[in-house]
């Protein structure tokens, strides 16, 4: 099997090398990661005529091949496609291990999911995997114990439908307080007062270290401006499914969520045509 791993937590993260060691036993490993943090980029692209680093870190002592490009998640794997897959698409695409959680409504941002969503986008079945905590030096224990049962299942039973991808979150639990494992459904839910004047303690106070989401060039204010940054407070919303992905993950469980990049609202479709929508001129 020939695997393409990517993420947006940067090359250098400790969750990307742990998810390399987990799927090393089942196949050929090409690594393509963003040369920096790249969180909440979603699907974006590089598009246009820009200049865009890319460097070859060369073959492991396990054979992984190793490079990254200065670009978004879904960038590298447009790249990889481009390149190293130009021939012969890959196997599979896996995304992670992302360094927070990607339940709920985080899935609309998350570039570790947009990376998996390109795939799709392009025909190549794709996982994006998480775990609960933004720490740096994440315990990812829980993952490499359970995470290769759950990637030969999905595996085993690839989707029949184009475009179809996962989005596996795990608790940040230690692996012995796991439940089990749940088919889940995207939870809803937003985020209020995200944006607050800058505040050098602000991240600490939150648990999130400056490093998980990389702390790009120094801003130079220019008169009158202001410093501000995105943090939030959750909120879920009133009604959610028994399976909702965050609340399955809040009771222990890991969940899986298949998504599909085809966001068209079949009922909406259907009531548009029941209401006479269509025209002719």
């Amino acid at each position: 099997m020939r695997i393409l791993i990517t993420n947006d937590d940067g090359y250098q993260a400790k969750g990307l090398r742990t998810l390399v060691r987990i799927l090393r036993p089942f196949g050929e490993i090409t690594v393509i990661a963003p040369k920096r943090a790249q969180s909440g980029m979603g699907m974006a692209v590089s598009l246009g005529i820009k200049q865009l680093a890319y460097k070859d870190l060369g073959i492991d002592e396990n054979g992984t091949s190793w490079s990254y490009l200065d670009a978004t998640p879904a960038s590298c794997i447009k790249f990889g496609l481009n390149f190293p897959f130009v021939e012969t698409p890959p196997d599979i695409v896996v995304s992670g291990i992302n360094h927070g959680s990607n339940a709920s409504t985080a899935a609309c941002y998350s570039g570790t999911l947009g990376a998996a969503q390109e795939a799709a986008l392009n025909g190549v079945p794709a996982i994006g995997v998480s775990l609960d905590t933004f720490e740096p030096d994440a315990d990812f224990s829980v993952v490499e114990k359970y995470f290769p049962e759950i990637f030969r299942r999905i595996v085993e039973h690839l989707p029949a439908s184009f475009g179809t991808y996962y989005n596996v979150n795990f608790p940040n639990i230690p692996a012995d307080r796991i439940l089990g494992v749940r088919a889940a459904v995207m939870g809803m839910g937003h985020w209020e007062k995200e944006f607050v004047e800058w505040d050098d303690d602000l991240l600490d106070r939150f648990g999130i270290s400056p490093e998980t989401f990389g702390e790009g060039p120094k801003v130079e204010l220019e008169q009158g401006e202001k410093l501000f940054m995105m943090v939030g407070e959750y909120v879920d919303a009133p009604e959610n499914p028994a399976r909702a992905d965050h609340h399955l993950m809040e009771n222990g469980y890991i969940s899986i969520t298949s998504h599909q990049f085809d966001n068209t609202d079949a009922r909406e479709f259907r009531r548009m045509l029941e209401n006479g929508i269509d025209q002719d001129f």
